[in-house]
């Protein structure tokens, strides 16, 4: 593993979150496979109550990205803390403050809907575990079927159960990964209710996406990714929706449809 990714003391990292008053930080982010770089010296800070919507072409580096801040995966060289974590070394404590959304549903097929969500509550000590489950049930619209198998779901309604799975232990910060794919129109509108609902409540949440009209609806910052370049980002406040999608196709040659 590359030498800048040196275990920091804990003191020196929470001294540095108090200072600069960061929940999400990533330093000089370098990833590679083989002779690939994907991700070339990726800088990103967010506070809390922070929603990042990422956007770039496929092939950019925004699932490995993801992928990286949220501990599935180690840099090739950098570092990155989350919530005062050491993403590199402290990810069980890391996972009890996170939840994520991605294309893997992380649900076990021969189980129920109840099953993985107490499955995975358990895991995560949630305290009142039937009661909760039943309310991210019904968050998700599926409180009807509970006991039904995960193999009798469709696409659309495993995604569903997927979101009340990562939800389940109230995280302070989610990362979603596409995280609409699969669902239908109406999965789609109760899912971003939710996501406007945990913005409300000051939840740190990044995103990625291929739809830039729903992604500036929902975040307070936007920023493309090129190539594994970060090559913009910017408040929500100071963006034109129109203007973004020209600042979008100057920088990555793609015209940017609704997916």
């Amino acid at each position: 593993m590359d030498s800048s990714w040196q275990r920091q003391s804990c003191q020196s990292v929470r001294q540095s979150m108090s200072k600069d008053n960061y929940i999400i930080e990533a330093r000089g982010l370098v990833k590679k496979f083989g002779f690939k770089t994907v991700l070339r010296k990726i800088d990103l800070s967010l506070k809390k109550g922070d929603f990042l919507a990422l956007f770039g072409p496929n092939g950019a580096g925004k699932t490995t990205l993801i992928q990286i801040l949220c501990s599935l995966m180690l840099p090739t060289s950098g570092n990155v803390w989350i919530a005062g974590f050491d993403a590199g070394y402290d990810r069980e404590a890391l996972h009890k403050v996170i939840g994520v959304i991605s294309h893997n549903t992380f649900l076990y097929n021969n189980l129920s809907a109840y099953e993985n969500l107490k499955f995975y509550g358990r895991m995560y000590k949630v305290k009142n575990l039937r009661e909760r489950i039943e309310e991210v049930m019904g968050l998700v619209g599926l409180r009807g079927y509970m006991n039904d198998h995960v193999q009798t779901f469709s696409r659309g309604m495993q995604q569903r159960l997927s979101v009340a799975r990562a939800i389940i232990h109230d995280p302070l910060i989610f990362f979603l990964d596409e995280p609409f794919t699969g669902l239908d129109q109406h999965g789609v509108e109760d899912f971003k209710q939710i996501l406007k609902k945990f913005r409300d409540q000051g939840k740190t949440i990044v995103m990625t996406s291929h739809d830039l009209d729903r992604g500036l609806e929902l975040c307070t910052q936007a920023a493309i990714l090129k190539s594994g370049n970060l090559v913009y980002k910017e408040d929500i406040s100071k963006i034109i929706q129109d203007d973004f999608k020209e600042v979008y196709f100057k920088l990555t040659g793609e015209q940017a449809l609704p997916v």
